[in-house]
């Protein structure tokens, strides 16, 4: 019997591994969107810095019993304009919604809130340690957190109906029926 080398074996191999994880990556619900770890997990009670004239965030409130929104977000973040009017309507139907500022200037950020508006019960700011606790890879990236202050949900990129719709809403309902 004739001795297969394993050089001959080896590059069939590696094609059918690198295969196989692409075609998983590519079935995944969002392939553009990296997991989060926190899912189901404590949201992490990092301290963040204080946005001038704006009431702050205290990471206590995570765990108030009540389900709520955290948005990572800035005035230099061109998707994050997009997506403002959106949690301006959903603050109008009573979701509190908790605004981490990254990485910004204090009077540009400040100037963002008072032309597009203030959807946010409080803001805090981030020099980009409260971000990297929440593996937030970039702005926006928005968590739904439920009552005893676990992350639900992670959305990376802006919330647009669409992501209301087929994302935010199931996530909102599946926290507040914890």
């Amino acid at each position: 019997m004739a001795r297969v080398s394993p050089l001959i074996i080896l590059p069939p191999a590696i094609f059918a591994a690198l295969a196989g994880l692409f075609a998983a990556g590519m079935l995944r619900d969002n392939p553009d969107e990296l997991p989060s770890a926190l899912i189901g997990r404590e949201a992490p009670l990092t301290e963040t810095g204080t946005l001038p004239g704006r009431t702050p965030f205290d990471p206590a409130v995570l765990a108030d019993g009540k389900v709520k929104l955290v948005n990572f977000w800035a005035s230099w973040c061109a998707p994050c304009r997009v997506e403002h009017p959106n949690f301006e309507a959903l603050a109008q139907e009573g979701l509190p919604i908790y605004g981490i500022n990254y990485k910004d200037d204090p009077d540009n950020a400040g100037a963002f809130l008072d032309e597009l508006g203030d959807p946010y019960t409080a803001i805090g700011t981030d020099d980009g340690r409260v971000a990297r606790d929440w593996g937030v890879y970039g702005v926006p990236e928005t968590f739904v957190v439920d009552g005893e202050g676990r992350i639900i949900e992670r959305m990376a990129g802006p919330v647009t109906q669409r992501a209301i719709t087929a994302r935010l809403r199931p996530a909102l309902d599946e926290a507040a029926a914890r």
